[in-house]
């Protein structure tokens, strides 16, 4: 592929997500992408169907996913994505993907990267988000109208590169079992908020997004704040009430009476409001319904701390000069050369 069959394609597959939400809601569209009728009605099914496959799957999830692509694949972001590389005489690779389950469509940029970059992708779907991930990968050859750029596989073999994401003993296992090949693997990863106590309303709002957005199961969910010692912890409470209706979820529920019965056996010192159990714990890593904190003392000590922590971070949420600075409210909304653990996958493929 050209830099202009490039554009075209995330082009067009933004459209189709613009054409899934405008009928979705039920709206008028100027949009019409009449050769892909069956995918769109398909994938408006699944905004609400996809929680059969996965439970943490809600309409609000997909939705939400779906408006991210549709935003992101706008002229203006594809062509700041793509200005930076050379697709010029491009040697095509096969290229293995092992994709996450978390997140709906999570898979779906390392796909992109690879496909753009002239590359075969060889999908290893995960089994928690096979339904909607098909879906879009045949929805990308019919764009692309290539047949042959995107195999759908239960095995990996015969690839010359790797992109795995996964957990800490599944990397290990990738490390491993393909250590031949140039390879990214993903371990686990999360995100902190760290707050100096002076921010605004919308700001707050903000982060209630960034901690609760896809139950918090994703890599750039909070899940550890940093306070400024006398910090009033009503703040936060107050800032995150409006998500109240997350503990009426099935799944998430369970995990918040499992947790606080656990922490109770144990004597853990906890606060909770009904949805939340918030704890104070050294541990960046909480489980969910469960929000981690701690008190600083200066920034000096939270810069120390990304540094440490570096390799476990995915973003850190704050109005503060840090590393891997992210605004409130966007740590779920990546631009597209925004690269999970900051490798660019194009760059690595391309070379």
């Amino acid at each position: 592929m050209n830099t202009a069959t490039n554009k075209t394609t995330l082009l067009r597959l933004g459209l189709f997500f613009q054409d899934c939400l405008s009928r979705f809601e039920d709206t008028e569209s100027d949009i019409v992408s009449i050769d892909l009728q069956n995918e769109i009605n398909l994938a408006v099914d699944l905004i609400t169907t996809a929680k059969r496959e996965n439970g943490w799957f809600t309409k609000d999830s997909v939705l939400g996913v779906y408006t991210a692509w549709a935003n992101s694949l706008n002229e203006t972001k594809v062509d700041k994505w793509l200005q930076s590389y050379d697709f010029k005489a491009v040697k095509s690779k096969k290229v293995g993907v092992i994709m996450a389950g978390n997140l709906p469509l999570v898979g779906l940029h390392d796909a992109l990267s690879v496909i753009i970059s002239g590359n075969v992708l060889h999908a290893k779907l995960s089994s928690k988000d096979k339904s909607l991930m098909m879906l879009l990968l045949n929805v990308i050859k019919r764009i692309s109208l290539d047949d042959h750029c995107i195999k759908i596989v239960e095995q990996l073999k015969d690839i010359d590169v790797l992109i795995a994401t996964g957990s800490d003993n599944s990397a290990r296992y990738f490390e491993y079992y393909f250590k031949d090949k140039q390879r990214i693997i993903r371990k686990n990863r999360t995100s902190i908020a760290v707050l100096n106590g002076n921010e605004n309303s919308d700001e707050l709002n903000g982060l209630s997004h960034d901690v609760f957005q896809h139950f918090g199961l994703g890599c750039r969910n909070v899940t550890k704040l940093y306070l400024p010692r006398g910090f009033d912890l009503d703040v936060v409470f107050k800032a995150l009430f409006h998500y109240k209706e997350i503990g009426f979820h099935n799944k998430y529920a369970n995990n918040y009476d499992y947790n606080k019965a656990i922490y109770l056996l144990n004597q853990e010192e906890l606060i909770e409001n009904g949805f939340l159990l918030m704890k104070e714990d050294k541990g960046l890593h909480s489980p969910v319904g469960v929000l981690f904190y701690e008190f600083y003392d200066t920034l000096e000590e939270i810069q120390v701390i990304i540094e440490e922590q570096k390799d476990s971070l995915q973003c850190v949420v704050t109005n503060e000069e840090l590393p891997q600075k992210v605004a409130f409210g966007k740590a779920q909304n990546p631009e597209l050369w925004d690269y999970a653990d900051g490798i660019d996958t194009i760059e690595f493929l391309l070379k």
